[in-house]
């Protein structure tokens, strides 16, 4: 008997390798390869699961020699990893589909019953493991108790259901040694060849998602900037660093870009597009896959290149040119190029798109300085006429200093055309409407200016300060009959400039606060001016931290502040004019 039980032994290990080998082929040329370690199964590929290791099932009840008219067989491996991997719906439908078909195939047989049961059960039971897990129950360990307690109940369930009793006891000794240990480490080697495999494509996901975002990154500067042939230039040299291909090349509907790499005595920048295949993308929009010279179509009869994935560059909806990766005899493309290649084509029309949108931001901060200005005059320009008209013949003198204020002051607002602008400059703006609006109010207005030294030449937004002062004036101290202060703060520390305009005038209510931050009537000729705009624009140049922040008690009067990112004029010129935009990290002191 030994010798049968150590050659039946031998004969399930034998069939369960061709089984793994047959099982993991399958696995890995299905959709089911996408799935990972501990990520559960899409409600559409579980019946696929229950299908397929039912089916193994199905082979395992041959897996060994007919016995006391009984199959040693190896059904346990899987529906044992069917639950395991596929949770209590996987490990339900294996089983059934197992064990019903075992049952099925000999109705009356003794051992039937019992047989086709227990591989039912066994499923059920690794499908209950794995809910318990929660889904962590790939693992070798776990495989290996489950198979115990699993082939043991099965082996207990034929002694006990099976009759005669004697037939059964003489099955029991013969297959329990084999069955259980061949099950049991069977399905111990198919959980963890299952897991090292999700293992392996989760770290080659992870590395594949990590070099997108890395060029991604590098390029980003770049690429919104438009697509010519300096950004072409440098995203070719990063994508060439980064990945392991023959060459390199960007183009765009007419004509090469940037090529570096195998085929540049030919494929010159500048030049026009010489591969039929590389036309055929643009017109079309569909990502290539090239596997011959003949395919790509270069019309170089010693051209290298051999292979060839070129994907569209899309912008606003229309394609702008194409991203090639080549690859040579030496250096051979496959599927990870081809899909790394959509994956950077994809995020390199994303940047692309990014330019049109910092240009239309560029218009829309621009129109909103001009709808700010066309606000600011007609509040000002004419009362500030009258009261220099009434000093032209009692004070002269007073009048022609004020003529100069109102000219700089009108200079200055109508010369403001950048995002940008010196603090000393928007300062100077200041300085000149309160002396315009205290030669009309006299004494009603007192004011008090501070600037921590060495703020001058730092950059803030253009025509912001000037019209919280007016605020202030306007909507504040002079609604009290006797006037009061406002004071102009500017300070700096932790890389901020910090602006601060308050009052004692009148103050607000709450709701007219609101109102106020919501823009409601900001535009009507008695509403405070542009704090809308100003709160916008601090908003879209800088991120929701440097918004507008207003504080208003009634009858005691209104603070507003703001913050910018602290950029001198010198370190803001070497990345570009003063209306391109607030300064970038690094820009900060």
């Amino acid at each position: 008997m030994t010798y049968y039980i150590l050659t039946l032994l031998l004969t399930l290990i034998e069939r369960f390798g061709a089984m793994l080998a047959m099982g993991l082929l399958v696995l890995s040329l299905t959709p089911l390869h996408k799935l990972g370690v501990i990520r559960k199964p899409e409600p559409r590929y579980r019946l696929v699961l229950a299908l397929i290791f039912g089916g193994f099932g199905i082979l395992g009840t041959y897996g060994g020699d007919v016995v006391f008219e009984s199959y040693a067989n190896l059904r346990g491996v899987s529906v044992i990893t069917a639950g395991l991997l596929g949770g209590p719906a996987v490990g339900f439908g294996a089983g059934l589909i197992a064990g019903g078909h075992r049952f099925l195939i000999d109705p009356g047989g003794f051992s039937s019953l019992p047989c086709g049961l227990a591989t039912f059960l066994e499923g059920c039971f690794a499908g209950w493991v794995h809910a318990r897990l929660r889904g962590n129950s790939l693992n070798w360990r776990v495989a290996l108790w489950v198979g115990l307690v699993g082939e043991t109940v099965h082996q207990l369930m034929v002694l006990t259901m099976a009759k005669p009793f004697e037939q059964a006891l003489e099955l029991v000794k013969v297959i329990t040694i084999p069955m259980i240990t061949v099950n049991t480490f069977g399905a111990v080697l198919f959980v963890h060849s299952l897991h090292m495999l999700f293992e392996y494509r989760s770290r080659r996901d992870s590395s594949r998602i990590h070099q997108i975002l890395d060029i991604a990154n590098k390029t980003v500067g770049h690429l919104r900037s438009g697509l010519n042939r300096d950004s072409a230039r440098a995203t070719a040299a990063i994508i060439w660093e980064q990945v392991p291909v023959a060459a390199v090349d960007i183009a765009d509907t007419a004509r090469v870009l940037a090529h570096m790499g195998a085929g540049d005595d030919h494929h010159v920048s500048g030049k026009a597009l010489r591969t039929r295949a590389t036309r055929r993308v643009l017109r079309t929009g569909v990502p290539a896959f090239l596997r011959s010279r003949e395919d790509i179509g270069c019309d170089e009869p010693s051209c290298p290149l051999n292979s060839a994935i070129i994907v569209p560059l899309r912008k606003g909806g229309r394609i702008v040119g194409a991203l090639k990766l080549y690859g040579t005899e030496d250096v051979r493309l496959d599927e990870v190029h081809f899909e790394l290649a959509k994956g950077l084509g994809d995020l390199f029309s994303t940047q692309l798109e990014l330019e049109d949108i910092q240009i239309k931001n560029q218009l829309l901060a621009r129109a909103e300085i001009r709808r700010l200005q066309a606000q600011i005059n007609p509040h000002f320009l004419f009362n500030a006429l009258n009261t220099i008209g009434s000093f032209c013949r009692t004070k002269p003198d007073r009048a022609r200093a004020l003529l100069a204020e109102l000219a700089r002051y009108m200079r200055r607002n109508l010369g403001a055309d950048g995002n940008m602008a010196l603090l000393q400059a928007e300062l100077e703006q200041v300085r000149s409407y309160l002396e315009i609006e205290k030669a009309r109010f006299g004494e009603r207005i007192r004011s008090e200016v501070h600037v921590d030294s060495g703020l001058e030449s730092c950059l803030v937004p253009a025509l912001i300060i000037q019209p919280l002062v007016e605020n202030g004036v306007k909507h504040g101290i002079l609604g009290r009959e006797q006037g009061g202060l406002v004071r102009l703060r500017v300070t700096g520390g932790n890389g901020l400039v910090r602006v601060r305009v308050e009052d004692d005038g009148v103050g607000m209510q709450p709701e007219r606060l609101q109102a106020l931050l919501n823009g409601e009537g900001e535009y009507a000729g008695d509403d405070h001016i542009g704090v809308r705009n100003c709160k916008h624009r601090l908003e879209q140049m800088y991120g929701p931290e440097h918004t507008l922040r207003i504080e208003s008690v009634p009858d005691a009067g209104t603070r507003v502040s703001f913050t910018v990112p602290r950029c001198f004029a010198s370190e803001s010129m070497e990345s570009g004019p003063l209306s391109s935009g607030p300064c970038g990290p690094g820009m900060e002191s």
